[in-house]
């Protein structure tokens, strides 16, 4: 089994309001995002939440996740972290982690990932894009206990660091861009424009 582990548990504190919740192509953030990820070929997907449970849950009430609630998510995203992993089934050979702001995360990319991994069981699999290395970021089992040691708001960085340093990080190239974080206004309205961008080119293409 591999899971997903999607990391939505942040509090916004560059935009002002929360993330999760913004109006994407006519649904929240959020709900783009998970849709993006069950896309995959991911055998199960976990999302870790905070303070804005209650409304996230109804965001994504119809959709197959789990979800679970970080009390903790103020002390940084390694509290999250080890949320995502203590709710991981006990069978769980791999996990991926990805981020609740990154709603153009490319299903394609998560299946290179999981396609990797079953080739080579590397420690860990990340994506090359254009821009370089950047989420969504598998790791193996061997490495769940690592992960849980994590402190701070790092999130699994440290991690993916030092096992690349030790050559045990398999690096798979894919043909996309790297998905960008909605931290700002202007992230956010840069991501408005690149959907409208594509939803124009979409209509104009011949049928």
């Amino acid at each position: 089994m591999i899971a997903g582990i999607v990391l939505a548990a942040g509090l916004s504190r560059r935009l002002g309001r929360p993330k999760q919740l913004l109006a994407v192509g006519g649904e929240p953030l959020i709900r783009t995002t998970v849709r993006q990820i069950l896309a995959s070929s991911l055998d199960t997907t976990i999302l870790v939440v905070g303070d804005l449970a209650g409304e996230i849950s109804t965001a994504v009430a119809d959709l197959p996740v789990r979800i679970v609630v970080n009390p903790d998510a103020a002390l940084g995203q390694s509290t999250s972290v080890r949320v995502g992993l203590a709710a991981l089934p006990v069978e769980t050979e791999a996990a991926v982690f990805l981020l609740g702001d990154q709603p153009e995360v490319e299903p394609r990319v998560i299946d290179a990932l999981i396609e990797s991994w079953r080739a080579a069981r590397a420690p860990v699999v990340v994506p090359q894009y254009a821009e370089g290395v950047s989420n969504p970021v598998l790791f193996d089992r061997r490495l769940f206990s690592e992960l849980a040691a994590i402190e701070g708001d790092l999130g699994a960085r440290a991690v993916v660091l030092a096992h690349r340093a030790a050559g045990d990080v398999k690096v798979v190239p894919v043909d996309v861009h790297a998905p960008a974080d909605v931290d700002t206004e202007g992230d956010y309205y840069a991501l408005l424009d690149r959907i409208q961008a594509r939803s124009a080119m979409s209509k104009s293409e011949p049928r």
